[in-house]
């Protein structure tokens, strides 16, 4: 659901940024860092919002693949952990092994009595 709502925001959004950019054709003057220039106000519109949504996805991106790493380590943490209990679970199961098999051998000899 999360992602459904996600899509239908994006396209009500990209929908009102056309209409805005569609209302707007009149030329304007561009400041830019090495000179100006003029350029139709629907492009100024389209291209800043395109730059937006660049900036936020490298920004999601940078965010993504921090939390993917996290998650490895975590995962890798995870199991070294569980592979340290299972192998203290098994040193701590030879013992009562150990013991029992001795108190079968007795009850064998309790048994070879009854006969």
């Amino acid at each position: 659901m999360k992602g459904q709502t996600y899509i239908i925001l994006a396209l009500i959004f990209a929908l009102v940024i056309a209409v805005f950019a569609v209302i707007n054709v009149d030329p304007v003057q561009v400041n830019y860092l090495f000179g100006t220039g003029e350029a139709p106000l629907i492009l100024v519109i389209i291209i800043s919002a395109l730059m937006g949504v660049l900036v936020t996805a490298l920004a999601g991106a940078v965010r993504f693949f921090k939390l993917q790493r996290e998650n490895r380590s975590l995962k890798n943490r995870f199991k070294e952990s569980t592979n340290e209990d299972a192998q203290s679970t098994n040193a701590d199961q030879t013992y009562p092994v150990a013991d029992r098999q001795g108190e079968g051998s007795q009850s064998g000899d309790s048994d070879s009595n009854v006969k």
